[in-house]
């Protein structure tokens, strides 16, 4: 608004508002401390990333501790969370493919029997697989 109408003065701006210049000038001081108290925390999670990279986040809280309390910061398990979230340093989930099926196997495979029949009635074909489970050495 200063910038729209420079002849106003921060006061009169402030009173349009409804808020005084020294909530104002508060805002900027309380900003001015969590940009700096952000940016000491995350030098450190990247300090301690570099030598665990998969390092989670609760851990990760748990080794800042230390080191945090040391510069009069304390910080809570879902701050850090939307902290590293907003500068996308969340670990994330591995996304594993599971293999339940080796057709690479030693044994003799049989040829699909129903490849070109034409299907024309419920319960014409039933089809199964069989399952091997281990039971006692078995």
């Amino acid at each position: 608004m200063k910038q729209d109408y420079p002849q106003l003065s921060r006061e009169v701006l402030c009173r349009l508002f409804g808020k005084t210049r020294h909530a104002y000038y508060d805002h900027l001081w309380r900003a001015q401390r969590i940009n700096i108290k952000d940016d000491i925390i995350l030098q450190q999670v990247l300090e301690l990333r570099k030598a665990m990279p998969r390092l989670g986040t609760r851990k990760l809280l748990n080794r800042l501790q230390p080191t945090l309390l040391s510069h009069d910061i304390q910080i809570g398990r879902d701050y850090l969370f939307d902290l590293l979230d907003e500068h996308r340093l969340l670990i994330r989930k591995r996304k594993r493919k599971i293999v339940t099926t080796n057709s690479r196997h030693r044994y003799r495979k049989y040829p699909n029997l129903i490849r070109h029949l034409s299907i024309t009635r419920p319960e014409q074909v039933w089809v199964s697989d069989m399952t091997y489970i281990q039971v006692q050495n078995k």
